[in-house]
């Protein structure tokens, strides 16, 4: 099935969106629906595309209709096509009133949404018509597929394998080590000073992944300690800080989770030595897909708010650069930074 002018003259791009809505909904009743168009007309759009192509496109099956592997592969191109069309449109607007635009960012739940606020923020103080859609993946792994489906424009987050993929790229603004957390109220916030061993017969609260979990097992056995009790075992975020809170389970929060909002979550990190690092938090876009305009300012605009973190990373003790040599022992700098409700505060990181 040669490319020709005649495929070029007859395919028909409204019979290439008909097709991609009855994949969508599995129906050809469905996608009638969804389009306000008669049921045979979507019928008529996947015939003719099927006797220009030669091919079958659609099955029925007990589960409705799917696409057969020609099916599959012309909706997988189609969907560039109809992107760099959403995008040519777009930059078009863009050209005509550079205040307006659509950006489209991906993230997941282990990103702190502070972050994203910030990048927003800061670009509509001087965009203020600018329109965003941001989508959280339920995994850091899943924000990718978003992309590669052409669902968001680029991903802000932390960047988890397949990063090395040919068709990402990625770029790193900041580490973002994570540290011992516990409630305000527990017992292990008023202490001055801790021993990693002191913690491990503790009750816990870690992740669930296998992108993490050896991190952590790696930080404790850098201190020839095995890993901690873990009696939750979760992929919620949300959930780690709820149950540290309690001040009965200890949990992990990241260096910019904490300076962002570890007061508003009700959390404290210990002043032990004891530092985990993870994967950093970056940008991430299509190597072969062009950046829109608007795209391309937010990008900016998290580079610079990414800056503020970049310039203030902690040393293996966890403690501040600057405050290294006044620190009385490992992490009660920030321990007490934190304590005293300095470092807790939501600093403005968007300026």
């Amino acid at each position: 099935m040669p490319w020709d002018e005649r495929i070029g003259r007859r395919l028909k791009l409204r019979d290439l969106y008909v097709l991609k809505m009855v994949a969508q909904t599995g129906s050809m009743g469905r996608a009638a629906t969804r389009l306000a168009v008669s049921q045979p007309a979507v019928s008529k759009a996947i015939t003719d595309l099927e006797h220009v192509l030669g091919v079958r496109l659609l099955d029925r099956s007990q589960e409705g209709i799917e696409p057969t592997p020609h099916g599959a592969a012309l909706l997988k191109w189609s969907a560039v096509v109809f992107d760099d069309l959403r995008q040519g449109i777009e930059e078009m607007d863009f050209l005509a009133d550079p205040g307006a635009g659509t950006v489209r960012v991906g993230t997941a739940e282990g990103m702190p949404a502070a972050l994203v606020s910030a990048a927003i923020d800061r670009l509509l103080r001087d965009y203020p018509r600018l329109t965003f859609t941001v989508i959280q993946a339920a995994t850091n792994e899943l924000q990718y597929r978003d992309l590669r489906e052409r669902n968001v424009d680029v991903v802000f987050g932390r960047l988890t394998p397949p990063i090395a993929d040919n068709d990402l790229n990625a770029e790193v603004l900041f580490d973002d080590p994570f540290f011992p957390v516990a409630g305000a109220n527990s017992k292990w916030a008023k202490k001055r000073r801790i021993e990693p061993a002191e913690l491990v017969d503790e009750l816990w609260c870690l992740p669930n992944d296998n992108l993490f979990l050896p991190l952590i097992a790696k930080a404790f056995r850098s201190k020839g300690l095995e890993m901690p009790r873990r009696i939750i075992s979760t992929n919620s975020i949300q959930l780690y800080y709820a149950m540290a809170a309690t001040g009965r389970v200890l949990s992990l929060a990241s260096s910019a989770r904490l300076r962002l909002s570890g007061k508003e979550l009700g959390i404290k990190v210990l002043p032990v030595d004891l530092r985990i690092l993870t994967y950093p938090v970056g940008l991430v876009t299509l190597t072969k897909r062009s950046i829109s305009p608007a795209a391309q300012l937010f990008i900016d605009s998290a580079r610079e708010v990414a800056k503020r973190f970049s310039s203030e990373q902690f040393t293996s003790t966890g403690a501040h650069p600057a405050r290294r040599r006044r620190a009385h022992g490992p992490n009660q700098r920030l321990h007490n930074a934190w304590n005293a409700g300095t470092a807790a505060k939501s600093p403005n990181y968007s300026e």
